[in-house]
């Protein structure tokens, strides 16, 4: 089997791996599948972890996960979704760090990896047995790898900043209605 055989067939089994992954985990945001809340299950869990609006939050995650997962599995516009799914990971990432780096403890390992992988194939780009390579490499150029990780590393900033400013006013609230809600002892 020659070198480029090997690694054509290397990348396909990782994009159907990772792709098929990340396309389970998006259906179960955006219809239910596999035991997962749908999109009003999770849209009500995207608000506690601080996610807001809670229903699009839950949309954008599922589409950068399914979405992105899907199109990796097929090698199709690769840059773009290795991108999207990598962008959807990182607000995982996000929830999940809080508890350290090993999922064991709820750390963030597993939405890391997921997002490497899939970053690290929109750069790589999908091989020979893919969607892509059938189309002539249209939707794979070198300007899309920087166009869809720039577009993609943005949104996640502003999500998960977005959602940071929140959790910080969540904590400052709650303190403040701790605070009121404590007797006053220099009242006789």
């Amino acid at each position: 089997m020659g070198h480029l055989l090997r690694r054509d067939l290397g990348l396909l089994a990782v994009r159907l791996g990772t792709g098929g992954v990340l396309f389970a985990h998006g259906a179960q945001k955006l219809f239910g599948w596999f035991g997962g809340g749908g999109i009003d299950g999770t849209a009500k869990a995207m608000e506690a972890m601080g996610f807001h609006p809670g229903k699009r939050s839950a949309i954008a995650a599922g589409l950068g996960e399914a979405g992105g997962g899907l199109l990796l599995a097929l090698g199709a516009a690769t840059p773009a979704a290795g991108a999207a799914a990598a962008g959807a990971m990182a607000g995982a990432v996000a929830v999940h760090r809080p508890h350290g780096f090993f999922a064991m403890q709820g750390g963030y390992e597993y939405p890391a990896y997921l997002g490497y992988v899939a970053g690290s194939l929109g750069v790589a780009g999908p091989g020979r047995y893919s969607f892509d390579h059938l189309t002539g490499y249209r939707l794979d150029r070198p300007v899309m790898i920087v166009a869809a990780f720039a577009v993609s590393a943005a949104a996640a900033v502003a999500v998960v900043g977005r959602r940071e400013r929140t959790l910080k006013e969540q904590t400052a609230e709650a303190e403040q209605q701790a605070a009121d809600d404590q007797p006053d002892e220099t009242q006789p």
